[in-house]
């Protein structure tokens, strides 16, 4: 049965309710998957980052109804839901994990980092961070949060059961990738072709000789390491679904460059665990180096193939937009395909076998120089079945967040500031009315998804 809003299921009649009470909870405390009822009674609720939405405020979080794309409750009782006791300034991202019911969004106006349930629509925590961060995470369990101050040139490492927050010194320091249990940190350093990794030492363990800083100074417990390898403008890792090994994204041209290509890391290598010694360092610590012509800004991995969204430098000098298709265990790139130009950040699986592509500043690629009059979008459907690409047509600004409602067959964007709805069918639109912000709209997460992969990306 699909879900949708318990408000309206309640409604229809005294056994309708009695039904829902029996397969669902009408007045009880879970949905499915042992998920407690939310306070909305929204089943399927989109949650929306959105800037200055009013003269007073500076961010808020918008809750809306997926089933029905709409604002409000059902029966026009509540003109609208949000995530209560959030004060931050202009959130920027979500960090969705449905699965545990949670959510983490990064303020870029006052660094806030603040915490979310999900069960109870509403704001736990605030993080203290030491000023602006460019890359921010928490692990899924919510112990660990890694974040990059690239203006303080820190990596803070904040272990949330001790209480404890260290602040590691890496000048230039802009991005963390985390896997989802927080047991690897790699960090990068902007127009750099280093790779670090944190380690947590042993009690009295003597600190590396090739340690870029341990902290604190007096008492070392965690460190930053140089991973060993070759690197050409690195700006992100993804972790492989088994665990095992860490996909280093090469920018290469797009980001100053020579060549970009996909670094495969072990994991083995770059745990953080206590109890455990650093491992010494080895001539290299990476086992492959797979070129990719088509650049690489972003990753999802779906089963042994992994999709790389980046962009082509061109012969008169502008970038060009590509998806290619990576084979993990052939260690080849077997597809690559024309997509919407400019910096490719977002990507979500959705249904019907599709893969949805944002990218940002995409009015300053191939396309626009050479005066194309259509694909102008900065978001793109990609059928995986069928290897078949749809570009969405009209310009509206960048593509800065995407949302999969799986089972629904949607995909809810936030792009120039404004959310959109489109069929994963076949790309088309969906009615948007109900559903649009006074403000700006800049990130959106499925809270009801099935699994933390949708809009997570670590």
């Amino acid at each position: 049965m699909k879900k949708r809003s318990l408000r309206y299921s309640c409604a229809l009649s005294a056994l309708a309710c009695t039904v829902f009470i029996l397969l669902t909870g009408c007045g009880q405390s879970y949905y499915f998957a042992g998920r407690a009822l939310p306070p909305s009674g929204i089943l399927n609720r989109v949650l929306i980052a959105v800037q200055n939405p009013g003269a007073l405020t500076k961010g808020s979080l918008q809750i809306v109804d997926a089933f029905y794309d709409i604002r409000h409750s059902f029966n026009n009782k509540v003109a609208s839901f949000s995530m209560a006791g959030y004060s931050g300034a202009d959130p920027q991202t979500i960090q969705n994990m449905p699965e545990e019911q949670a959510g983490a969004v990064y303020g870029a106006g006052d660094g806030s980092f603040a915490l979310l349930s999900y069960a109870s629509e509403k704001q736990n925590t605030t993080v203290s961070l030491p000023g602006q961060s460019s890359s921010v995470y928490i692990s899924r369990d919510q112990r660990y949060i890694f974040a990059a101050s690239q203006s303080a040139h820190t990596l803070t490492v904040q272990d949330r059961t001790l209480g404890t927050s260290y602040g590691l010194n890496v000048p230039n320091v802009y991005r963390v990738s985390i896997n989802p249990s927080g047991s690897a940190a790699l960090v990068f350093v902007q127009d750099s072709n280093a790779v670090y990794s944190v380690y947590k030492l042993l009690t009295n363990q003597k600190v590396p000789s090739n340690a870029v800083d341990c902290e604190p100074q007096n008492l070392p417990v965690y460190c930053v390491l140089p991973v060993p390898g070759t690197f050409d403008r690195p700006t992100k890792a993804v972790f492989s679904a088994d665990g095992t090994t860490a996909f280093v994204l090469n920018c290469g041209p797009e980001c100053g460059g020579t060549q970009a290509s996909v670094s495969f890391l072990p994991v083995a290598g770059i745990i953080i665990q206590s109890g455990a010694p650093v491992p010494p360092g080895a001539p290299t610590a990476v086992t492959a180096t797979v070129p990719v012509p088509g650049g690489t800004t972003d990753a999802l991995q779906n089963a042994n193939l992994l999709y790389l969204a980046g962009q082509q430098l061109q012969p008169d000098g502008y970038f060009s937009g590509y998806l290619s298709i990576l084979d993990t265990n052939a260690k080849q790139v077997i597809g690559s395909y024309s997509i919407s130009d400019g910096t490719h950040l977002k990507m979500a699986f959705a249904d019907d076998n599709t893969l949805w592509i944002g990218s940002l500043l995409c009015t300053q690629g191939e396309r626009y120089h050479q005066g194309a009059t259509s694909n102008l979008g900065c978001l793109t459907m990609f059928n995986t079945s069928t290897n078949s690409v749809t570009m969405i047509d009209s310009y509206k600004g960048d593509a800065s967040g995407i949302a999969a409602v799986t089972t629904l067959h949607k995909i809810y964007s936030a792009e120039g500031g404004q959310v959109y709805i489109y069929n994963t069918v076949d790309g088309s639109s969906l009615d948007n009315s109900q559903v649009t912000v006074t403000g700006t709209a800049y990130d959106v997460a499925y809270m009801d998804a099935a699994s933390d992969d949708d809009n997570t990306t670590y």
